[in-house]
């Protein structure tokens, strides 16, 4: 018997999309955006103390492997031929600090992840050191001093671990975000790597001259970093090598954007005023600003949006980043144990369709935009006898619902023209009451694409459209037409209003839980005094026990 005919469905684009709680690949056609075939991992999060978050690079890598082999087996059940696989794009969780051995190819630590706090004495330490009358970090990188960013991770590492001290002194050392790690890893490691990352990850680092485009020598020498192990910065849509083994041996890769300038470029938005929200582990609003860096008046971030290809200009973009989006519910089910999967959490909400007046803020690393408060932790309030495990899922959505509005608030103030509609992409957008939800806190309609993969999407235009590959178009006339689902608002404004204010109570309630100094053990959670237990307030959320919560007698 003859084998089947493999399909000719024209060049494809392969994206690695390594998040903070999975890894995926995905395969697109360049030329209708279809998505194809793709393969997920879920990865590992540590916490050896708290406050501490890390994860294995090793086993991130390995995971990479995996996605792509096992999406590459299923394109072969499609009837699929991989070697019409042109180029592939990295997009991965900004900010997360690697530090490895060049000679070795051993990570010389776990992965410091970016919603790691123990930098935070760290921060304190230095920001004593920046004139009041001249906050140069902030000037020359947009960014504002705090443990989210790769620099006070890497201080940590360097003073704090000898593997890598001895390391960074024999110049065996290289330094990257998940970006250079995968890349330097898959285009050959130790047998003549490539240890690059491009525009928009340099520039979360804080070692990064959003306006030169190079690693700062004045900011190197304030943080102490040597500059010799710092990645070669490059365009976000370029061929920095071939990919050494498995199942896609030579192809280039040829994209690379930090996950939320990916899911700008997924969702499209190429023009001065476009927004987008993705929801993933945390939540980020990103609006691109054009050639020009505009700086926030209201705690947002300037960040480098993209630049997609050598020769061609710089964008821009504002950001407000939000720490605890879908990482609450996998708290609530790893953690508390109300739900077995993320997929329930909006059957729990369904059931009541109210939080009954419960109130929750994830603070669990602080508070991120607009408020930068380390000293932030998570609070449940206005509980009652009648509080169940369905009312905490629904106001654990609200939640996410409720910062995004404050991060558009402050967008819509340093912008002045407030947007019309909000653009929405991520794994949570899946989840229909939350996107209602948020239509009726925003009050202005949520508009999500029917293909939500927005982020890996991204990436892998900017891998296609590279010079050298040049196999997807990215003129506005040859981009595909997207079909999007929109949710309108469904209550009147002022009942919105009175929910958004108390949401705001709760959120002073959260400020100032902890010192300067995260213990290395131990417990904060209190209970207040209030009956019931009215304040439920720690960096783990105790709620009277998780029998209790679970409705377990």
């Amino acid at each position: 018997m003859a084998a089947a005919k493999k399909a000719d469905l024209g060049p494809l684009v392969g994206a690695v999309d390594q998040g903070t709680s999975s890894t995926r690949f995905l395969v697109f056609n360049s030329k209708t955006a279809e998505l194809l075939s793709h393969h997920q991992v879920e990865i590992k999060q540590e916490f050896p103390k708290e406050g501490w978050v890390e994860e294995d690079p090793k086993k991130i890598l390995q995971s990479v492997y995996e996605c792509i082999e096992k999406t590459c087996e299923k394109l072969g059940q499609l009837n699929i031929d991989i070697s019409n696989i042109k180029a592939i794009g990295v997009s991965n969780q900004r900010e997360t600090t690697v530090i490895w051995d060049k000679l070795t190819g051993e990570p010389l630590y776990n992965a410091v992840v970016w919603l790691d706090l123990r930098t935070q004495s760290t921060v304190e330490t230095l920001s004593k050191r920046i004139p009041g009358n001249n906050n140069f970090v902030k000037s020359k990188t947009g960014l504002p001093l705090s443990t989210y960013f790769s620099a006070v991770k890497l201080r940590w590492l360097l003073d704090n671990v000898g593997s890598i001290q001895k390391a960074v002194e024999e110049e065996r050392a290289l330094f990257g975000t998940i970006d250079s790690w995968l890349i330097w890893s898959l285009t050959g490691g130790i047998n003549g790597g490539v240890h690059c990352t491009d525009v928009t990850n340099a520039s979360r680092t804080m070692l990064f001259n959003i306006h030169s485009l190079e690693w700062d020598k004045e900011l190197c020498e304030f943080f102490g970093i040597p500059m010799e192990i710092l990645p070669n910065v490059r365009s976000s849509s370029e061929i920095y090598g071939l990919v050494k083994a498995g199942a896609l041996e030579g192809v280039p890769i040829s994209g690379c954007l930090g996950d939320q300038s990916a899911a700008l470029v997924g969702q499209m938005c190429f023009q001065d005023g476009q927004a987008k929200n993705t929801y993933g582990t945390g939540s980020f609003l990103l609006c691109n600003t054009g050639h020009k860096c505009v700086f926030s008046e209201h705690g947002l971030l300037t960040t480098v949006a993209y630049k997609l290809g050598k020769d061609k200009p710089v964008y821009y973009a504002l950001e407000g980043s939000v720490a605890i989006a879908g990482a609450v519910v996998r708290w609530l089910r790893d953690n508390l144990g109300i739900i077995r999967n993320s997929e329930e959490i909006e059957k729990l909400a369904k059931e009541v369709g109210t939080s009954y007046g419960c109130y929750f803020v994830p603070a669990f690393s602080g508070l991120y935009a607009p408020y930068w408060e380390p000293s932030a932790r998570g609070i449940i309030c206005g509980l009652t006898q009648f509080t169940n495990k369905c009312h905490i899922a629904f106001a654990a959505l609200e939640a996410v619902c409720f910062q995004t509005r404050e991060i558009l608030d402050a967008m819509n103030r340093d912008c002045g023209i407030p947007l019309s509609h909000l653009q929405v992409d991520g794994g949570m957008t899946n989840n229909s009451i939350l996107m209602q939800l948020q239509a009726d806190i925003l009050c202005i309609p949520v508009v999500k694409p029917s293909m939500p993969e927005t982020t890996a999407l991204g990436a892998a235009m900017a891998a296609g459209a590279a010079e050298g590959v040049g196999v997807w178009s990215l003129d506005p006339e040859d981009l595909s037409a997207v079909t999007m689902e929109r949710f309108e608002p469904q209550i009147n404004a002022e009942e919105s209003e009175n929910r958004y204010s108390t949401w705001k109570k709760a959120v002073m309630k959260s400020m100032g839980w902890v010192s300067t100094q995260v213990p290395e053990s131990g417990d904060r959670s209190i209970f207040c005094s209030l009956p019931l237990g009215y304040f439920i307030v720690g960096s783990m959320v105790m709620l009277i026990g998780a029998r209790y919560i679970s409705g377990v007698p």
